[in-house]
């Protein structure tokens, strides 16, 4: 892989600044809820297609108390994109099908069926032309009203700070995107969800480190809210069926699951986002 530059190196720290203070923050519910669980963290370097070092990431994942399954890894990969799945990402051809990403990724399955899932997303991708993409979306199993207003006006409040019609957009964004079409159903109560952000680099890197920021004021808190609410064996099967329409989603309809596929990424990490039990009627 290419040395990076000045963009390419500031935006892999910020990715990797913000997954440790995520992890920190998760483990300090752990803690709060009588747990000692702790995140591991798995290196991984990949081989480009050419033969090149491909560059590589970490994979950590936590088991615990609050969080049954919970993933949350960084990866900085560059090299050479296949020709056929060069044709669908914008600047590749011109920049000779050669490429560099780097993002975060987060994933959490929670034990406690009152607790939402939760998706969160941000890359940096460079070819001829650069952009950044991600968001984040909440995931329950039994929906509250409470909870999905505060995640978005949280949300809202990151988007209306760096433009004007950011929210109405990203908000349907994500809900047009995390669609399961075979069903009919959205995969959960929504968030924000954006791609292709090319305005401008600094610009779009503040909005991109806003919105880390608004997942960290936003889903702990609504952890914490409910992580200590007792279910029933009835709400529990709700949860197990929700978890199968998420995997159904990442495995048939996901870019980030795609791309992490097409260019060689580490599948363990790829495959972090599934649930360790779900349920099919």
């Amino acid at each position: 892989m290419q040395a990076l530059d000045e963009q390419q190196t500031r935006a892999r720290s910020w990715f990797e600044a913000l997954r440790d203070r995520i992890c920190a923050e998760f483990e300090a519910i752990e803690r709060e809820a009588g747990s000692d669980a702790r995140f591991d963290f798995l290196p991984w370097d990949r081989e480009d297609p050419s033969g090149e070092p491909g560059g590589g990431g970490v994979r950590g994942q936590m088991a615990g108390k609050v969080f049954e399954k919970v993933g949350v890894n960084v990866s900085t990969v560059g090299g050479t994109f296949a020709p056929e799945f060069a044709k669908t990402i914008p600047g590749a051809e011109e920049s000779g099908n050669r490429f560099f990403a780097t993002g975060i990724s987060l994933v959490a399955h929670m034990a406690n069926p009152h607790v939402p899932a939760v998706h969160m997303n941000t890359r940096f991708l460079c070819t001829a032309k650069r952009w950044f993409g991600g968001g984040a979306d909440l995931n329950p199993a039994l929906p509250d009203e409470k909870d999905r207003d505060f995640f978005h006006a949280t949300l809202k409040e990151a988007c209306d700070a760096h433009g004007a019609d950011y929210y109405e957009r990203f908000s349907k964004w994500c809900d047009d995107y995390f669609y399961l079409p075979h069903r009919g159903v959205h995969r959960g109560v929504g968030g924000i969800f954006y791609d292709r952000l090319d305005g401008g680099f600094e610009e779009d890197f503040a909005f991109t480190r806003a919105v880390g920021e608004a997942f960290l004021a936003a889903f702990p808190p609504i952890v914490r809210r409910r992580m200590g609410l007792s279910w029933s064996e009835a709400e529990m099967e709700k949860l197990l069926e929700f978890r199968g329409r998420y995997v159904e989603f990442n495995l048939l309809y996901d870019r980030g699951t795609l791309f992490g596929l097409k260019t060689g990424g580490n599948v363990d990490a790829i495959l972090m986002s599934l649930p360790p039990l779900a349920r099919w009627k």
